[in-house]
């Protein structure tokens, strides 16, 4: 679509799902040519992205109109734009190697005294990083590895823990349960340059924005590494940085795999030993799995020196190697990922003698009924019906996350405390009515339930427990939405698997500012 085109049309009024189609198509194409390592095929196809003024239209849109970041100003202090601003932007978006600092903000991690440091770029940079993205994506998804899950299309952290149950569900097994210190905040600059392999002007771009410097409280400070959280580009920058562990790490065992093959299998093949390892990650957390301890430890040193290379070092306090069914040592059996606890139990209901069980950690419990009586103590002077509406996102949004697993009991347990929580509320609103009148104020009948917390109006608060326990379907092995498999893609859409990842259609490939999406899935 040519500038005068662009003119013709109010911004609202723009055809945005023919854009939407057309730079689908064209992302494609990217990842086809990048899956059979035609690389002068991919930057010409990149540069035609680059410079279409449809892309530029949809860039800007996203993170000026879609994105849940576009009321955070930058060090310009501009949010959201208006209509007419947004198409001056777009018609005007040059790919000059040029970008204002970036504004750090610290927000408090879930549950703990920490701040997490965010760098938010202005509006014009996060519109150039979202255009950026849109040409490396695709080239990226044809070589990231199968068992990387964290912010990628078409993945979520359920892929992620269904591949974890995939790897262990036969076997009882030794886990390297690890998280990377600081890892956007480490990244070498120079090894990721290096690592992306790009095209001069986008090459330029990118060591523009990782350059840019830090505005903190007015001070400006320079920085030598790291990609800030916070900018479009960043998580896609890190699982570049991260791309490797997962087929390095085996390759480099493959003698180590060989011979525990061989102890147990006579017939063990040297080529197919490296399967024999699970590697599963999802963006700066990864676990490492095998029945040998050894092989597990073997696997850790050779991962340290890896990341050495990037800049990068595993966090000692979060780092640790247990197994799934018994206590090895000082550790316990299981581990958390992702909010969840993975654990075997031993148990005669099944022929292994242990069963493995995935469910909602203690951590993400506590935290989730911190919350829940956060909300509920801040809204003491509020009517019912505002407490209700304020409520239901927090308990909508926690068991939509943890109804793929074991949860029952778990929603069963908090939908009690949830309910001591309210009546506790309501006590404190009326010390002197008593308990039946404020059973029947209220708590009423829904259906053929009894004691639901509900207004007169039909206002009821929703209870974990009215999420039903429902299988998540892993994704396929290294498939991508830019693969060009529309009719798997358009079953899983269907089938309601990428709620949290709309990327599976041309229409509902939306770009986000994914590390606030990651902060919100600290649960």
């Amino acid at each position: 679509m040519s500038q005068v085109e662009i003119l013709r049309y109010e911004w609202d009024n723009i055809p945005w799902r023919k854009l939407e189609r057309k730079l689908f198509k064209l992302q494609k194409q990217i990842y086809q040519a990048s899956e059979q390592e035609d690389y002068p095929k991919v930057k010409k196809l990149q540069c035609l992205l680059l410079t279409s003024k449809g892309a530029n239209l949809i860039a800007v849109r996203r993170v000026s109109q879609t994105n849940r970041g576009k009321h955070t100003p930058g060090v310009d202090g501009k949010t959201a734009l208006t209509n007419r601003e947004r198409k001056v932007l777009a018609g005007m978006m040059n790919l000059k190697a040029e970008a204002k600092p970036i504004r750090r903000v610290w927000i408090p991690k879930p549950g703990k005294k920490e701040k997490r440091p965010l760098g938010i770029p202005t509006i014009k940079d996060r519109a150039k990083q979202a255009l950026v993205k849109m040409a490396l994506e695709p080239e990226w998804e044809a070589k990231f590895e199968p068992n990387s899950y964290g912010f990628r299309p078409g993945r979520s952290c359920h892929d992620a823990i269904e591949a974890i149950y995939t790897s262990i569900h036969r076997k009882n097994a030794y886990v390297l349960d690890a998280d990377i210190s600081g890892c956007f905040d480490n990244i070498n600059h120079n090894e990721l340059l290096d690592k992306l392999h790009t095209s001069p002007r986008i090459r330029r771009l990118i060591k523009a924005w990782l350059k840019a410097g830090i505005v903190d409280n007015q001070v400006f400070y320079q920085n030598d590494k790291g990609t800030p959280q916070g900018g479009i580009i960043s998580p896609l920058l890190a699982n570049i940085a991260l791309h490797g562990l997962e087929n390095e790490t085996r390759e480099a065992l493959k003698k180590e795999l060989f011979d525990y093959m061989k102890r147990t299998r006579p017939k063990a093949s040297y080529l197919l030993s490296g399967r024999k390892i699970s590697i599963i990650r999802y963006a700066d957390d990864f676990v490492v799995i095998h029945e040998d301890k050894e092989i597990v430890k073997a696997a850790k040193a050779f991962i340290v020196e890896w990341l050495k290379k990037m800049g990068l070092e595993l966090k000692d306090t979060k780092t640790r190697i247990c197994h799934t069914l018994k206590i090895d040592g000082k550790e316990a059996p299981g581990f958390n990922f992702l909010g969840f606890n993975i654990r075997q139990y031993p148990g005669n209901t099944t022929s292994k003698g242990y069963v493995t069980i995935i469910k909602p950690s203690k951590e993400s419990q506590k935290k989730h009924l911190y919350s829940i009586k956060q909300k509920i103590r801040s809204h003491r002077g509020e009517s019912q019906a505002t407490l209700i509406k304020n409520l239901n996102p927090v308990v909508r949004g926690w068991a939509n996350y943890f109804r793929h697993v074991s949860s029952r009991k778990v929603f069963e347990r908090i939908d009690h405390q949830t309910f001591v929580k309210l009546w506790r509320w309501a006590m404190y609103r009326h010390p002197h009515k008593t308990r039946f009148w404020i059973k029947d104020k209220y708590f009423r009948r829904h259906k053929n339930e009894f004691w639901r917390f509900k207004t007169k109006e039909e206002h009821l608060l929703l209870r974990h427990s009215d999420y039903k326990i429902k299988l998540h379907v892993k994704v396929k092995g290294e498939k991508s939405p830019f693969d060009g498999d529309d009719k798997y893609w358009k079953k899983r859409k269907e089938r309601g698997l990428q709620k949290s990842e709309k990327v599976v259609t041309p229409s509902s490939f939306k770009d986000r500012n994914t590390i606030f999406e990651h902060v919100l899935k600290q649960k």
